[in-house]
Parts: C-alpha cells; sequence; structure tokens
C-alpha cells in the first residue's frame, strides 16, 4: 500500500462502526484513497483510540517503507472519531461495520447505522462466517445490505469476499465491486454459506491440522514447516483447482483412495474429481480438468509457476538468512 492519491476517491464519504485492529486497517485503506472517513465504537473514547490506532500504525509502516510519506498524516486529516454509529452513518454514501462477530450485537448495530444513513448508502459487514440473511433481518432496505468480508490485516490482504444477501440489488453489488477495486482490493463474489469461501476453506484445513497433531503424527511446528513449505509455498499464486489440475486428477483419486483406505471415509474420491477422471479430463496434460486450458496456456502456465517458486524461494532465503543474522 501508498499514499493513494494518484486519482480521484472511489467514494466521498464513508462510515467505519468498530475501532479495534479491522476498524483501524478499514481507516487507514479508506483515506489513503481520499476517502472522508468517521469512525464510531461503543463509546466516544473507543473511537478516538481507534482513530489514534490507525494513525500510530500508519507512522510506523512510514518508518518501515511500507507507506509513502504523508500517510500518516493524510490519515490524520481524513478521518474523525464520532460519538455513535448513527452519526457515522450520517451523509455516508458506504458503511462498512466490523464489531464483534455476534448476530445480536451486529443486528443491532446495523439497524442503528440504517437508521441514520441516507436512503442512497450501502450498508455492509465485515462478518468472517454468519450468514447475511441472519444479519438482514430486521432491516429495512436490505436491497442496500450485503456481506463484505476482508481478511486480516486488511491494509495488505488484498483478497475480499463480497456476498450479496437473498435481496440485495446487482447494482449495489457490482458497485462494491467498484469501490473495492479503486481501493486497490481483489473481490470475489460468493454465496451466502455460513464461512462463505475463505473461512469454510480455511477452517476445515485448520481441523485436520488439529487431528494430525492430536493422532501424534507431527508435532504442531513441523505441521507449520510442512504446510508453509509445500503446499501453502503454491498458494500466494495458484488456487486448489489450478493445482490439482497440475499435480493430474488421476493422481488425486488415487491419492484419496489411499487415504480413506487408512483414515476413513471422510477421505473418499470427491464425486467431481471421480467424474472427470472417467470423462478423461486429467488436468493439464488432457488440456483441462476443472479448468479448460489450451496447450499453449499449459506451457505458458508452467514457464510462469517455476519463475514465480524460484523467486520465492529466494525471498524466502532471504528472511531466513536475516533472522540468523
Amino acid at each position: 500500500m501508498t499514499h493513494a492519491d494518484a486519482g480521484p476517491p472511489p467514494i466521498r464519504t464513508a462510515g467505519v462502526i468498530g475501532a479495534g485492529t479491522m476498524g483501524a486497517g478499514f481507516v487507514q485503506v479508506l483515506a489513503l484513497a481520499g476517502v472522508s472517513v468517521r469512525i464510531a465504537d461503543a463509546s466516544p473514547e473507543h473511537a478516538e483510540a481507534g482513530r489514534g490506532r490507525a494513525i500510530a500504525l500508519a507512522q510506523a509502516f512510514e518508518r518501515d517503507r511500507l507507506m509513502a510519506a504523508g500517510s500518516a498524516d493524510a490519515i490524520a486529516e481524513r478521518t474523525v472519531a464520532v460519538a455513535s454509529p448513527r452519526e457515522a452513518a450520517a451523509d455516508a454514501e458506504f458503511v462498512l461495520e466490523a464489531v464483534a462477530e455476534d448476530p445480536e450485537v451486529k443486528r443491532g448495530v446495523l439497524a442503528e447505522l440504517e437508521a441514520g444513513a441516507a436512503e442512497a448508502c450501502i450498508l455492509a459487514t465485515n462478518t468472517s462466517a454468519i450468514p447475511i440473511r441472519v444479519l438482514a433481518e430486521g432491516l429495512r432496505r436490505p436491497e442496500r445490505f450485503l456481506g463484505v468480508h476482508w481478511f486480516n490485516p486488511p491494509q495488505w490482504v488484498p483478497g475480499v469476499e463480497v456476498i450479496p444477501g437473498e435481496r440485495t440489488r446487482p447494482e449495489v453489488v457490482s458497485r462494491v465491486r467498484e469501490i473495492l477495486v479503486a481501493l486497490g482490493k481483489e473481490p470475489a463474489t460468493v454465496g451466502d454459506s455460513a464461512g462463505f469461501v475463505g473461512n469454510r476453506i480455511q477452517f476445515a484445513m485448520f481441523k485436520e491440522a488439529a487431528s494430525v497433531v492430536a493422532d501424534g503424527v507431527a508435532t504442531a511446528e513441523e505441521v507449520d514447516r510442512v504446510v508453509r513449505s509445500t503446499f501453502g509455498f503454491r498458494l500466494p499464486f495458484f488456487g486448489p483447482f489450478m493445482i490439482a489440475d497440475m499435480a493430474g486428477l488421476d493422481v488425486y483419486a488415487g491419492a484419496y483412495a489411499a487415504l480413506e483406505k487408512d483414515l476413513g471415509p471422510r477421505f473418499a474420491v470427491p464425486e467431481s474429481v471421480r467424474a472427470l477422471v472417467d470423462a478423461g479430463r486429467l488436468g493439464t496434460k488432457s488440456g483441462g480438468g476443472y479448468l479448460d486450458l489450451d496447450p499453449a496456456e499449459v506451457a505458458r502456465i508452467v514457464a510462469e509457476r517455476d519463475a514465480l517458486y524460484v523467486a520465492l524461494s529466494r525471498l524466502v532465503a532471504e528472511r531466513d538468512a536475516a533472522a540468523d543474522a
């Protein structure tokens, strides 16, 4: 992230509700894009503390050259702490709620925000797992409400899940995606299921990691080492379906068979894998599996993959050398 004054702001005004870690990050992202931000929390004191945290963090980021010079001053100039969520929503074009991950707490705050916001305001929740349909209950304008799930730390993680509710208007989804792109983020529109995509997969992986430790297969330290240096090493560049296609879905089917034999039916071959293998769609070696790829595209991806892995290996080696120094 840099001091983002290169172009016009995606919106003029925004409200951030919740002055914790995520809220402070949202303040930074919005203010550095030229947006005037009002931040609120349970009390004016908490809101002011959150504003101060956003400024102090930006000062530290400037010292570490993670943000451009002047970033902290821009955040201080464009952000004001207010007394209540209702005041934060007044005149805001976009309001981002980031309070405690509790449905009752969120519904209460969202109702207050809706009461104070203009009719055209877009109201978004940063819930990480609660279905949007649950949080939309009782809202008078659910068509202008949706989920916008950022990942911590929001200043640096590019991906944001956009989750429409049952009554969210398509133009609201499109507008939010435009705002996120202008903020330098990479939005993905996903369905309204508990945990959405990122946390549904992430928490499933963590549950299995905990089982590996509980079964005595490896320590927590060794699990982290394996994940970080093997399949996790590939994840900055490729998602699970591209990785599976590059490995070969017939290879995956064989691996699942071995896993199921030793660990039980929870590791049975997924039906979609079996169907693709039976149809001869084995991945990149057959022109596509889950993904459709022509041979020229496969060659380009493989060459790019190798160059990226070498570059990441060098970065990791530099980090390790610095840690040992």
